[in-house]
């Protein structure tokens, strides 16, 4: 966070979203019991938050496994060049098992994180969805066999 937005968070602000982080279901009622203040108080934290763009919405996290999406993968990226980002990024967004997809230092250009039933619909994802891409000189494949560690960061 900038410092102009850190500076308009007391420690009200700071409980409201560490509550939220552990549990985003929260009702605000039990988040105005717990912080000893009113509804219409959250109510009000919550809109600031909002405003300030430090709340950007909330989701749902999904058993992807029980879904079927057996396999995770990070698809490291080499882009030919510069000017080719931005269709590549336009591309990525067509592609619904590219969950994520990041601007990186280092030796790859972007970072994706992509899910699929199997490594049969990997192998065709790969090979006719994302290597097909216009730009993307190259990738590198690293399939994810578990995640011991899956958190938010605490305030």
């Amino acid at each position: 966070m900038s410092d102009n937005v850190t500076s308009q968070l007391d420690e009200l602000d700071l409980q409201i979203l560490d509550l939220l982080i552990k549990d985003c279901r929260t009702p605000y009622l039990e988040i105005a019991r717990i912080c000893h203040v009113s509804g219409g108080t959250i109510h009000v934290r919550m809109k600031k938050m909002e405003d300030l763009g430090i709340i950007k919405g909330s989701k749902i996290l999904l058993d992807l496994a029980k879904l079927g999406y057996d396999v995770c993968c990070y698809v490291g990226i080499y882009v030919d060049k510069t000017s080719s980002f931005q269709s590549v990024f336009e591309e990525m967004k067509k592609i619904h098992e590219v969950v994520e997809l990041h601007l990186t230092t280092g030796s790859y250009s972007m970072f994706a994180k992509v899910i699929s039933k199997s490594i049969k619909d990997l192998q065709n994802i790969l090979l006719e969805k994302i290597n097909n891409i216009s730009g993307i000189q190259r990738t590198d494949t690293f399939i994810s066999l578990s995640q011991p560690i899956d958190r938010n960061i605490e305030l």
